[in-house]
């Protein structure tokens, strides 16, 4: 049976942060007419209780093996009834009338293809979620101490959009894959996310171009909020020492060589106004 909305949840290995993810989605999605899919990786026994005993109405995908973010969105997005498709991860809490208000601007506008809301820390403090695609530079100034230097900050500030106000919604590169809207009829143009880039890192970026290359508009919309504990695994140490002991910055420096060379002398598809 068709829907208006599904929201797919990706989830590995934290049960109680998955059930404050769904009780917030089942208090503050006011439109009725969705259906809620979890793709979980690796999943133990904890979680599969709390699904059958608590959620017994939620479509629940369990995984033997960490299949890694864009293979367990592609499984939900081939099993989504609805028009319109919300992918979040399990660490996102939605606030009240915020995917509702999403959903309506997609209504609006039919050249839309990907909007995703302002993130927040539990503190209130604002995350970074909406970027300029990456170029090489920004991946060594993150990484190193180049960074600390007053040229690589004004490059990195850019990156970050700080040279724009996001208090406003606006057009942008990409955004964060943590929580972001499309519509069944753009990806069936676009294509599922590419499961290529390794573990993880790099598949909302490769997402966003892709649809910015099909004519849809990627738009960061700050009056819809959501509050996202995110992690810092993949930069929480030296460069050098993170890439010997750290499987994330491994992973993350893998995925980055991929899209790189995918993306090696193509323009940006984005056209700032």
């Amino acid at each position: 049976m068709r829907k208006e909305l599904s929201i797919i949840v990706t989830s590995y290995k934290n049960p109680s942060v998955l059930r404050l993810c769904l009780e917030s989605l089942k208090k503050n999605v006011l439109s009725g007419d969705y259906e809620i899919l979890i793709l979980d990786s690796a999943t133990e026994e904890d979680t599969e209780m709390m699904m059958r005993e608590e959620f017994p109405e939620v479509k629940f995908f369990p995984h033997e093996k960490n299949l890694g973010f864009a293979k367990l969105v592609n499984r939900g997005l081939k099993n989504t009834a609805g028009r319109f498709i919300l992918i979040l991860n399990a660490d996102i809490i939605v606030e009240k009338k915020s995917v509702d208000i999403l959903l309506q601007e997609f209504k609006n506008d039919p050249y839309l293809g990907i909007i995703g809301p302002r993130l927040l820390n539990f503190d209130g403090k604002v995350q970074f979620s909406c970027f300029r695609f990456y170029t090489l530079p920004i991946i060594i100034y993150r990484r190193t101490f180049l960074g600390k230097f007053s040229f690589a900050k004004r490059k990195i500030d850019k990156f970050l959009y700080k040279d724009k106000d996001l208090e406003k919604p606006q057009e942008v590169d990409w955004l964060m894959g943590s929580a972001m809207m499309t519509t069944r009829k753009a990806c069936k143009n676009v294509g599922l996310m590419e499961e290529n880039f390794g573990f993880m890192y790099f598949e909302d970026v490769d997402w966003c171009r892709r649809f910015w290359e099909k004519g849809y508009k990627v738009v960061y919309y700050p009056h819809a909020k959501m509050f996202h504990y995110h992690g810092k695994g993949s930069a929480s140490q030296s460069a050098l020492k993170a890439v010997v002991v750290n499987k994330l910055t491994r992973e993350h420096i893998k995925s980055a060589v991929k899209y790189f060379w995918k993306y090696f002398r193509k323009p940006n598809p984005h056209k700032e106004q």
